[in-house]
């Protein structure tokens, strides 16, 4: 029989590291998804220097350094402080679990909430550690819709709204009510966690929330920018997430600062396009319709290699893939057209779900995927 993989309660922080098979997972937290180029040049050492020269980019607009051995663990988190990237209180640090719109500037709704937020984290209840907030003021509309937050500060139809994930609607708010509010609704979510219903989505379905915090519309999402040249710098993309700590250091040293997006991609302020193929350069890439976690032997839940799979399969799909080392399915949460999932040294198919569902197909080697109409 199968033993299922173990569903950790909790993401890779900096004090508090997950342990994987190529040793120590440390999560960076940039606030407002922004490092400055010595930031950036200094965290690419860090991770050449103590990890596998490998920096992974999340789904939150985080950073993570895979490979560090257990015995520099404290080197690492004096690196990180040096750099101003962490914080002295790892209370703090946890609760520092906020999204940000990417594509903010100095003084504008985005920016001068999220600082705000930063300022009241002392103020949050205790939260299982999965949970998280969004700040997305853009003009253009939310952008952060189709990404994991429990709480979010964005854009209604009249003005900001907070809204509870999996609400249709959010509660008006200004920009002197919005943190106070939040504070409010996380101090709710706290008050009605319970072991199966973590996170606001599963709440917020069980129990009815104020009347008032679901009666102010959404705006629109709105599109997601486009890998390429951007009013604010160059976006580039990262297969599977993943991005060489020395490419990036050479590509910062003619950028003004760095920030990260929740879709794979990063912004090189005021640079232009690289050439270099360490990055994705093109909007119509298949790689960047292709998830992939790292898979074995890397993961220890895992027992199939996934990424080396999951490229020769990229340009022969239409749609979405997401190849998954386990049922867990951590490099994609959404649904794809095509999803999947390894299982003793195996694949099993699931088309239009996720890597939890029950599969079509299963026992599938690398050799039948590579057919026609697998």
């Amino acid at each position: 029989m199968t033993t299922p993989p173990t569903v950790k309660g909790w993401c890779p922080g900096a004090y508090r590291p997950m342990l994987s098979a190529d040793g120590l997972v440390m999560r960076v937290r940039p606030r407002l998804a922004r490092l400055t180029p010595d930031q950036g040049a200094g965290l690419c050492d860090i991770a050449l220097r103590y990890g596998s020269g490998s920096i992974d980019l999340t789904n939150r607009a985080n950073l993570q350094i895979r490979g560090v051995a257990e015995a520099d663990h404290d080197a690492v988190l004096a690196g990180l402080g040096a750099l101003g990237l962490l914080d002295e209180n790892p209370t703090t640090e946890e609760r520092r679990n906020i999204l940000v719109a990417p594509f903010w500037t100095e003084g504008d709704l985005t920016a001068r909430l999220a600082r705000a937020l930063l300022d009241r984290l002392a103020d949050l209840p205790d939260l299982p550690a999965k949970v998280g907030f969004a700040v997305d003021c853009d003009p253009a509309g939310p952008q952060l819709t189709r990404c994991s937050a429990d709480i979010r500060i964005e854009q209604g139809q009249s003005g900001l709204i907070l809204r509870a994930d999996g609400a249709a609607c959010g509660r008006a708010v200004t920009v002197a009510t919005a943190i106070p509010a939040l504070i409010e609704m996380a101090v709710w979510l706290a008050d009605h966690v319970t072991p199966q219903a973590r996170r606001m989505a599963l709440v917020s379905a069980r129990d009815i929330l104020p009347e008032d915090w679901s009666n102010a519309p959404p705006r629109a999402t709105a599109a997601q920018a486009e890998i390429g040249l951007h009013p604010l710098g160059a976006l580039v993309g990262a297969p599977f997430g993943q991005i060489d700590a020395r490419a990036l250091k050479i590509a910062l040293k003619g950028a003004a600062g760095l920030r990260l997006t929740p879709w794979r991609t990063f912004l090189l302020e005021g640079a232009g396009l690289s050439t270099t193929t360490a990055f994705i350069t093109a909007p119509d890439d298949p790689l960047m319709r292709v998830d992939a976690c790292p898979g074995a032997p890397v993961c220890p839940s895992a027992s199939v290699e996934t990424r080396d799979l999951a490229r020769a399969l990229a340009p022969r799909m239409q749609g979405s893939l997401h190849v998954s080392g386990c049922s867990k399915g951590c490099a994609r949460a959404r649904p794809a057209d095509v999803t999947l999932i390894g299982r003793n040294g195996a694949f099993d198919l699931v088309r239009a779900g996720c890597a939890d569902n029950t599969p079509l197909t299963t026992g599938l080697h690398p050799d039948d995927l590579m057919t026609e109409g697998f």
